[in-house]
């Protein structure tokens, strides 16, 4: 038997071919299961997608490299939820596309700051980090302020995620470049920031009130 092992280790071709074999099956086992359930392909209760300005919020987000720096998937862990709240759901994020959890968290964890800061806290905070948070090393985003949208794109967008399955009616589509014509950069993402979290949140408090 030992001389059977020793053909597959030293043989570069064989030992490739079994490590991708055993890569797969294990691949299969725990991904497999995932496509069939409920909560990882359906909507948690009160999921709404994002309006015309959060939609080009979250585009400026990307644009700008945020999810760089800020995850935005708290794991179901004490010191997780404790400092950022309610561990994320995969219900929370079957519209989006593409996903934005992350990883690195030079900056916190942004998955549930939705509503936890005013409009113009954030607007002080992009505009210079530090005027609110001194110890920031993140940078300023000043142009942002200046820059308008003119909602050319908009419509076009949600067509593309409508055929994602994301619920856009025909009228969200007909009035997404009135919607964010004339807005500014800065408006379209702090509109996004707050929509983070809230959904479920709603959620929570519509179980509740049927108690």
């Amino acid at each position: 038997m030992s001389n059977q092992h020793e053909r597959v280790e030293k043989n570069v071709g064989w030992l490739s071919i079994f490590m991708i074999i055993a890569i797969s099956i294990g691949g299969l086992v725990e991904i497999t299961p995932l496509i069939f359930q409920s909560q990882t392909n359906e909507p948690i209760v009160g999921l709404k997608p994002y309006t015309a300005l959060q939609l080009e919020g979250r585009d400026i987000y990307i644009r700008e490299g945020c999810n760089n720096c800020h995850s935005q998937m708290i794991r179901p862990f004490r010191s997780e939820t404790e400092r950022y709240g309610h561990y994320s759901l995969a219900g929370e994020h079957v519209w989006e596309h593409p996903f934005l959890w992350g990883s690195k968290r030079t900056g916190p964890d942004l998955a549930r700051v939705g509503g936890r800061y005013s409009d113009e806290w954030h607007h002080v905070h992009l505009h210079n980090p530090r005027d609110v948070v001194p110890q920031s090393n993140m940078p300023a985003f000043p142009w942002l302020a200046e820059n308008t949208l003119d909602g050319e794109l908009t419509a076009k967008k949600m067509e593309v995620f409508r055929g994602f399955g994301v619920p856009y009616t025909d009228e969200d589509i007909a009035g997404a470049k009135a919607a964010v014509t004339g807005k500014t950069e800065m408006e379209a993402l702090i509109a996004y920031l707050q929509s983070l979290g809230t959904s479920l949140s709603e959620a929570d408090k519509a179980m509740r009130e049927s108690e």
